[in-house]
This record gives C-alpha cells, sequence and structure tokens, in this order.
C-alpha cells in the first residue's frame, strides 16, 4: 500500500468535495467537521463526478448532482435510487493537520 501526503487540512472547507488523480485514481474528498472521507469519484448509475455533488453533513454522505442517488461516505454504499452499486472507498487520515491517503498496491501480474 502507498501513503501520499495530499495537502493541509485546511485546504478542504468543511462540508465540501474536492476531485483528485492520483495514481490512475479518479477520487472525491469531502470535508466533514474534522475529518475527510475518500470515495471513488464517479457515482455507479451515471458517468458523473461526485465531487461536483451536494455534501450532506447530517447523514455523511455526498449526493450525485445529475440524479441525486445518495452514497456513504463511509462504505461507498448507495443510500438512495436510482444507484444500486458502491463506489470504492479509500482510508484517509489526517495527521499534524495534513490528509493522507492511502492506496491499495496492485500486484503487477494483477495490471
Amino acid at each position: 500500500m502507498t501513503v501520499h501526503d495530499l495537502f493541509a487540512l485546511d485546504e478542504i472547507e468543511a462540508g465540501t468535495a474536492r476531485k483528485i488523480d492520483l495514481q490512475g485514481h479518479e477520487i472525491a474528498l469531502v470535508r466533514i467537521e474534522n475529518d475527510v472521507y475518500a470515495l471513488g469519484d464517479t457515482c455507479s448509475h451515471a458517468d458523473v463526478s461526485l465531487s461536483e455533488g451536494f455534501v450532506e453533513e447530517d447523514e455523511c454522505a455526498i449526493e450525485c448532482s445529475r440524479h441525486g442517488a445518495l452514497f456513504d461516505l463511509k462504505s461507498g454504499e448507495p443510500l438512495s435510487l436510482p444507484a444500486i452499486r458502491p463506489v470504492p472507498v479509500y482510508a484517509v487520515t489526517v495527521t499534524d493537520g495534513r490528509v493522507h491517503l492511502t492506496i491499495e498496491d496492485v500486484p503487477e501480474e494483477s495490471q
């Protein structure tokens, strides 16, 4: 696994999302209070960027801007239709005011 030091926590406003491209992964980072969550940026229902969606802080979820599918930030599971498949989630830690994201390395023979 590879841990990436992304940026300072204060570089992402609470209640917002941001898209990053990292090692071929498009990832939506979402900040709620002092926690940051990371999930695959593409809605599993339609090819839409989740980072352009609406952060639902009370539900710890993000809503797709196109059709309103809601995704749990902790599990990636859809919480509402029309999405029925989860999106991937990634491990995020905040240490000493810095956001770190972990990506599992794919074995060479799997690529």
